[in-house]
Parts: C-alpha cells; sequence; structure tokens
C-alpha cells in the first residue's frame, strides 16, 4: 500500500541523489568520483520501487486521491502543490523509473574516466527527478514548474562536454527551440486561469469539462496553447529541428531523452488533458501533424550516416505516430506504444553507444564487420529493430498496429489521411533501421574513428569530435545487461502488457482497459473507454499490410547493403535532388539560422533597435541636457537685472491670468 509521504518520496529520492552528489560528494570526494553513480542508482532504483508499489496499489484500489497542500496565496489568488496518481501516473512513474535506472546503471561504464563524472550523474539526478514530478503533478502551474525543470535538465545534459562549441550551440537550440512552444504553453495557462483559476486543478478541469461548464472556443484556444508546448518538447513539426542536435550529449543522455523523459513529456501532456483535446475543435490539428512529423523524420533517416542521428528521426517519428493517435481519439493505443516505445528505443541508443564503445566512431559509413566482435550488442539492437519495424511478436507490433487499426476503424477523412502517412512511414522504418544494422554489424570493417579521422585531415576538415580509437570487443557487462534486458522486453511487454487473448491470469486488453475503463475521471462511461481504444478488434489486413510494408523495407535494406543487388550510390545519383532534400534535412535548419535568425530578426528586428537604443535611448542625455541649456540660456535674457523688463513681465503674466479667467472662468 502506497501512501502520501512514500509517493512524495519518488521525486525525492533523484533530488536527495542530486543535492548530495553536486553539494557533497563533488566537494568533498571528487569531481570523478564512483560514489555519485552509486548514489543516483541507489535512488533512481528506489523511486523504480516505489513505482511499483504504486502501480500495484493503482491497479488493486483504483486511483489514489490525496489532499493539496497550500502552495502561493496571496489576495486574489491561492495556488496549490499535490499529487495526481491515477492510471496514467503510475504507467508513467514505472517507465521513467525503470528506463532511467537502466541507463544510470549503463552510464556507470560508459562514462568511467569522464573528469566530470560526478557532474554528470547529478544532472542525471535533476533529469529523472523533474520528468517524476511533471508526471505526478496535480495542477497546470505546478506541472508547468516540472516542465521547465525538464527544459533545463536537458540543457545541461545536451551541453554536458561544454568545451566543444557544437555541444554548446546543440544546447542552446534545444533551449530556445523548446522556449518557444512553452511559450503558448504559458499562455494557454494564463487564458485558462483568467476562465476560471480553480481549472488549474487537473480533476477539477475534467469535472467542468464533463458537466460542460467550459465553452469550446476556450477549450480550443487552451488546448492550442498546451500543443504549443507540446510541439516543442516532442520535436514534432516545425519545432523538430533541435532534437538530431541534441546528439551531442552523452549516448546515455540521449537514450533517456528519446525513451522516457523529455520528448515523451509532450505526448504525455496531451494524454493528461485528453479530455480538454477531445472537448476542442483542436483533435483534427494534432493528428495531421503527427502524421505528417511520422513521414518527414522518417524521410530523413533514410539517409542520414550518424547512427544516433537515424535513432534520433526515428524518435519524432514515432513520437508522430503517438500524435496522430490522440489525434484520432486513440488514447490507449497511443499510450500503449509510448509504452512499448521506450524499452525498444532505449535498446537502440544504448547499443549506438556500445557501437561507439568499440568503433570510435557514430559513423556508420566507417563502422562494418561488428557482429563478430559484438554479438550480445547485435542482437540487442536486432531484437529492438524488429520491435521498431512492428513485426510479429515484437512489442511494436502490437502497439503500432493498434494505432494504425484504430485509424481504419474511425473511417473519417483525416483518420485515413494519417493512416496511409502511418503506413509509408512504416517501410521507411524498417528500411532505415535495417540499414543501420547492415552498415554497422555486417560487411567489411571500414576503420573505425581512425580512419574517419584522416579522411578529415585529407580534406582539410577538423577531426569529428568525439572520435577514439576503435577497440574491438565486447562492452562491459555493465553496458551490455541493460541493452539485452530492454531488447527482451522490446519482445515480451508488448503481448504480455497487453494481449489480445486472454494469457493465464492476465486479461485481454489489460493494459488498454486499465488505461481507460478503469480510469473513470478521464471516461466516465464506458462508451467513451472503447472510444479510446479500451477493447479493439484485431484488424487483419491492416496488421497484414503494414508486415507486408515492414519486410519490403528490410528486404530494400538487404538488397542493397548486403546483396548489393541495388546500389545505394547509383540510386542516389539517379534521385539526386530528393537525396541531396532528404540529406540537407529539407533546408529547415537554413530557414530558421540563415533568413528567419539572421535575416529576419537580426538584419530587421534587432538592427533597427540597435538603431533606436544608440540613436534615442544612449543619446537621450544627451538630448535633455541639449534642451534644459537651451531654456536656461533663454530664461537668462530675463534675468538682466532691469526693473522696466520685469515690470513688462508682470504686466504680461497678469495680462495672461486675465485673460485665462474670461476665457475659461
Amino acid at each position: 500500500m502506497i501512501t502520501e509521504g512514500l509517493a512524495w518520496l519518488i521525486i525525492a529520492l533523484p533530488i536527495t541523489a542530486m543535492l548530495v552528489n553536486g553539494v557533497l560528494v563533488r566537494a568533498f570526494v571528487g569531481s570523478a568520483s564512483k560514489y555519485a553513480g552509486y548514489i543516483t542508482v541507489a535512488a533512481i532504483g528506489g523511486s523504480f520501487i516505489l513505482s511499483l508499489m504504486t502501480l500495484a496499489t493503482v491497479m488493486s484500489d483504483g486511483p489514489i486521491e490525496l489532499e493539496s497542500r497550500d502552495w502561493i496565496s496571496i489576495v486574489g489568488m491561492n495556488l496549490t502543490f499535490g499529487l495526481l496518481i491515477d492510471q496514467l501516473t503510475v504507467i508513467m512513474l514505472v517507465v521513467v523509473s525503470g528506463v532511467s535506472l537502466l541507463v544510470q546503471i549503463y552510464g556507470q561504464a560508459y562514462m568511467h574516466g569522464d573528469k566530470s563524472y560526478t557532474r554528470y550523474f547529478t544532472y542525471m539526478s535533476l533529469f529523472t527527478a523533474s520528468m517524476l514530478g511533471l508526471v505526478l503533478s496535480n495542477n497546470m502551474i505546478q506541472l508547468f514548474v516540472f516542465w521547465e525543470l525538464v527544459g533545463v535538465s536537458s540543457y545541461l545534459l545536451i551541453g554536458f562536454w561544454m568545451d566543444r562549441p557544437s555541444a554548446a550551440a546543440a544546447a542552446k537550440k534545444a533551449f530556445l527551440m523548446t522556449r518557444l512552444g512553452d511559450f503558448g504553453f504559458l499562455l494557454g495557462i494564463l487564458y485558462l486561469y483568467s476562465v476560471n483559476p480553480s481549472y488549474m486543478d487537473i480533476s477539477t478541469l475534467y469535472q467542468a469539462i464533463a458537466a460542460d461548464q467550459i465553452a469550446v472556443s476556450v477549450a480550443t484556444w487552451v488546448a492550442l496553447g498546451l500543443f504549443a508546448g507540446a510541439i516543442g518538447k516532442s520535436a514534432q513539426f516545425p519545432l523538430h529541428s533541435w532534437l538530431p542536435d541534441a546528439m551531442e550529449g552523452p549516448t546515455s543522455v540521449s537514450a533517456l531523452i528519446h525513451s522516457a523523459t523529455m520528448v515523451t513529456a509532450g505526448v504525455f501532456l496531451v494524454a493528461r488533458f485528453f479530455p480538454l483535446f477531445e472537448y476542442s475543435d483542436v483533435m483534427t490539428l494534432v493528428a495531421l501533424i503527427g502524421g505528417f512529423t511520422a513521414v518527414f523524420a522518417a524521410s530523413m533517416g533514410l539517409v542520414a550516416n550518424d547512427i544516433k542521428r537515424v535513432m534520433a528521426y526515428s524518435t519524432i517519428s514515432q513520437l508522430g505516430y503517438m500524435m496522430l493517435a490522440l489525434g484520432v481519439g486513440a488514447y490507449a493505443p497511443a499510450i500503449f506504444h509510448l509504452f512499448t516505445h521506450a524499452f525498444f528505443k532505449a535498446a537502440l541508443f544504448l547499443g549506438g553507444g556500445s557501437v561507439h564503445h568499440a568503433s570510435g566512431t557514430f559513423n556508420m559509413k566507417y563502422m562494418g564487420g561488428l557482429k563478430k566482435h559484438m554479438p550480445k550488442t547485435y542482437w540487442g539492437m536486432i531484437f529492438a529493430s524488429l520491435s521498431l519495424a512492428g513485426l510479429f511478436p515484437f512489442s511494436g507490433f502490437w502497439s503500432k498496429d493498434e494505432i494504425l487499426g484504430h485509424a481504419a476503424e474511425v473511417g473519417t477523412t483525416t483518420a485515413n489521411i494519417v493512416l496511409a502517412l502511418g503506413l509509408v512511414a512504416a517501410l521507411m522504418t524498417a528500411f532505415y533501421m535495417f540499414r543501420a544494422i547492415f552498415l554497422t554489424f555486417h560487411g567489411e570493417w571500414r576503420g573505425g574513428g581512425e580512419q574517419e579521422t584522416k579522411d578529415a585531415e585529407l580534406a582539410g576538415e577538423p577531426a569529428p569530435v568525439g572520435n577514439s580509437r576503435s577497440h574491438f570487443g565486447e562492452s562491459p557487462w555493465m553496458m551490455v545487461g541493460p541493452i539485452l534486458l530492454l531488447a527482451g522486453l522490446a519482445l515480451f511487454i508488448g503481448f504480455f502488457s497487453n494481449p489480445v487473448v486472454e494469457v493465464g491470469p492476465i486479461n485481454k486488453h489489460a493494459f488498454s482497459e486499465f488505461i481507460t475503463v478503469e480510469n473513470t475521471a478521464v471516461f466516465p462511461t464506458l462508451e467513451a473507454a472503447k472510444h479510446a481504444g479500451a477493447a479493439p478488434k484485431f484488424n487483419f489486413v491492416v496488421a497484414g499490410v503494414s508486415t507486408v510494408l515492414a519486410l519490403t523495407g528490410i528486404g530494400l535494406a538487404y538488397l542493397m547493403y548486403i546483396k548489393g543487388v541495388i546500389s545505394p550510390s547509383a540510386m542516389g545519383a539517379r534521385f539526386q535532388p530528393i537525396y541531396t532534400l532528404m540529406y540537407r534535412k529539407y533546408y529547415v535548419d537554413e530557414l530558421y539560422e540563415n533568413y528567419i535568425v539572421r535575416k529576419g530578426f537580426y538584419k530587421y528586428i534587432a538592427d533597427a533597435l540597435r538603431w533606436f537604443d544608440e540613436h534615442w535611448i544612449d543619446n537621450a542625455n544627451v538630448y535633455v541636457s541639449n534642451w534644459v541649456s537651451r531654456i536656461g540660456k533663454s530664461g537668462a535674457l530675463i534675468q538682466n537685472g532691469q526693473t522696466q523688463t520685469y515690470a513688462v513681465g508682470m504686466l504680461v503674466g497678469v495680462v495672461a491670468v486675465v485673460a485665462a479667467f474670461l476665457l475659461w472662468g
């Protein structure tokens, strides 16, 4: 049985680890102390155990109702803080704390020898605590505070190697782009507060929506603001371009960002306020943005050569899947896909770090033949890739097909559009992921980090940052263990958490029913729960089509990169304009940085403000001084000491007073 004190401890443990590492360990033991890793693993392990206890309590007794505490109370404003522990919360708690625990274990080996080892685990503790606080928040103000802490944590971790200009630039880019979305989120909060301050409480907001106490126009404007925040955090088009650059941080950081923390926060936000979105007129926009992003990001993954960037584009695409699911009302499939995605995407990123550990590079053009040197990493990434591709019986098959099946069942024009986009993305996903597998593990060794560095020197270019000497061999068990465990979950967790038939003590559609039917605050009626995907029918046609497309993508990758039947270079030359467009990321970075920022903001807005500042603000004291001097000199002409001049002045003053009295008196 979980109590309120134990629930708060879920957040308090990683916060304590952050303070102990950041203040005590760093000051008294050192900046590279191994104890920092032990403390963080122990704290997040405790949060994971408490999260499992919370899950068990909610599964047996339903949502836990806790009293809110006074936070800020001044005239006309009373803000509270507290915990909201419902079905969505406990699922997110287990995902965040469980995946984070494995990432911290992995990080002890991956970051071994780093001079800022203690700082790394301090930031990771803050990152995990911020996300746990976000999912537990019971009101919008409290949620926004933790939302911003997640952003700060990601900024610190993306730019962790602060001596690298590319890392500093990536951190600033992530911070600024997500701030654009957060501005919309804040406006939505302020507008809803102006309508009724009590709606800051999420449970009260649910009740008001169920009772039709909120106008649809209000719900629409607030939902638009919240969705802007979700677009920024979950890297949806057009605020997507920060996420591939975020690969400048340590790979273990990338694994946590992409699987269980920052980027899933946007999907969680839409899911948390799903009644508001469903009540508004924004759902079509959510679906279309998600569907477009799924294909748009996947197309860039087709041509990327950095293994981490391939996975980054994959994350953006899969988040698009989740958004399109929420947009067509598939609440349960969206959360189910978020759940399964966390495991196989974390496995892939940790596998990418293991590959870098052996090859000394992230560039797949310089890898090859690693299968025989690191078979455990290979099979772990194979399992995770098959799950990502959505092949039976892996977890991604069950969650992705539920999304596509729900869209097919809805049958509206919007649903049909996003269904088509989802199927195209499925083909692309299978191709780019197995292109990465074949380039990395199959074929012949192509030189690794040393060769890439030599080629850069010959071309007169700077050596890629982070390259190191290759040393063939499997990574330490502290790295391989989490990869294999996550890969195992990628195989089994999808079917056994949400089976399409009864499996022993596990009920049919257990996950979907838990997240919808039992969540009566969000879905007051059984009909509403079914509409949200509580008990989906298995769609054999959709599953068959998506499977064929996935196999086609894998087959094309096999023909191109293993058999050589299709030449990648010949294909690139034949479709050069399209290839260049995708390789240059559709010139979105150039649009933002060169035209909007440099030529738009700097040249016109900033230059205009600079001119005003230099010519008016900076010279204001000069203008005032000149005016006062001139007035003084004019006044001095009167103060000449001649009696007749003073008499004339008095006469003029008397005439002016009398005239004013006669005119306005």
